[in-house]
């Protein structure tokens, strides 16, 4: 019973739920922005108490080519956009709550038709 109603888990919908990072509790924060690409992606540096390094930033509406060094993984926690691994022929679609990985030394294409908020985590 719940609430004095009983819960029939036959009737129940399944929820395909997805979970986006909102906040970041006690990091320490680089003030002066990463901008790229004639202000298309502007970028904050991160560092978590336990020295995770990651950046916080959007990517307007443009299509970017991006270079890594260290392994990336992409968290989109805003927006949406399709994305292109280095010698992949097809673009693949990425939107809130929804995260892609790209190898370090490597590249991706990435095209974006509305603001793109995202959380890099490298490594």
């Amino acid at each position: 019973m719940l609430h004095g109603h009983p819960l029939s888990w036959q009737r129940r919908s399944t929820l395909d739920f997805t979970m986006t990072t909102e906040k970041i509790d006690h990091v320490s924060v680089t003030t002066k922005a990463n901008v790229y690409f004639d202000g298309k992606c502007v970028s904050h540096n991160i560092t978590l108490a336990d020295g995770t390094q990651k950046s916080v930033g959007v990517v307007l509406p443009s299509t970017l080519t991006f270079n890594t060094g260290a392994p990336e993984i992409m968290e989109c926690v805003g927006g949406s956009c399709e994305y292109k691994l280095k010698d992949s022929a097809d673009w693949q679609q990425s939107s809130a709550g929804q995260k892609f990985s790209v190898p370090g030394q490597s590249s991706f294409e990435i095209r974006v038709t509305e603001a793109y908020h995202y959380i890099c985590h490298f490594g």
